[in-house]
């Protein structure tokens, strides 16, 4: 009598899970946008983690002496020169549109599209700022001669590693500008009030903290070491 019980628990439990199935309900209670891009995210992280990898593997059988990062990236201000200032500068923008972000999805969620739209801004021009000071940065070596395929400081790889990284980086950067100046028009002009849903600005949230926390690792495994 258990047995039949047992069986029919069974059969109506997959029957259930097939009809839920094809029916095209979320096995999960988070909505398809967030989930695709965790998955997009998880997918970045190998690609940079690689990244890292190989320039630590090629710093430590580097030949040639590897320059010294904070003489390299040092500017010369008063006439006295300070080691890294505008690495801490760009980290700084980073942590505090970080800041501003999260500020927006809170706003988002209270349906705020006003406060919401001009912090999401706000976290853009940071942005923009950082990637403006890269291109500094970027032209600032290249003036002094660092190619992807010589370097007169020292070793030869330091020039691919850093443009390969702060490359990749600064990309991801300027696209999260742009997307993040689309979301905000959109949501001051009131496109997500008709779905009553402001889950994008979330979306848009995850991959701006995710550029962030990249550039923590960047700025310690490259800049400090």
């Amino acid at each position: 009598m258990s047995n039949d019980v047992t069986a029919n628990t069974l059969e109506g439990g997959t029957a259930g899970l097939v009809s839920d199935w094809s029916a095209d309900k979320e096995v999960f209670p988070v909505p398809w946008g967030k989930g695709m891009m965790w998955i997009f995210l998880l997918s970045d992280t190998f690609i940079f983690t690689c990244f890292l990898t190989a320039y630590m593997t090629v710093r430590v059988s580097a030949s040639d002496s590897w320059p010294n990062t904070s003489q390299v990236f040092s500017l010369n201000i008063a006439g006295n020169d300070i080691p890294l200032i505008l690495i801490a500068i760009m980290t700084f923008i980073l942590i505090s549109s970080s800041g501003t972000m999260a500020m927006a999805v809170n706003y988002g969620y209270r349906k705020d599209k006003k406060r919401t739209a001009y912090l999401m801004f706000a976290t853009a021009m940071f942005g923009a700022s950082f990637v403006g000071m890269q291109v500094f940065e970027w032209s600032k070596l290249i003036s002094e001669g660092v190619r992807p395929w010589t370097n007169p400081m020292g070793a030869e790889q330091f020039g691919s590693c850093f443009f390969m990284i702060t490359g990749f980086h600064g990309l991801h950067v300027s696209l999260g500008v742009i997307y993040l100046l689309v979301i905000a028009r959109k949501v001051h002009r009131g496109d997500y009030d008709k779905t009553n849903s402001y889950h994008v600005v979330e979306i848009a949230g995850l991959y701006w903290h995710f550029v962030d926390l990249v550039w923590v690792f960047i700025f310690a495994f490259f800049y400090l070491w």
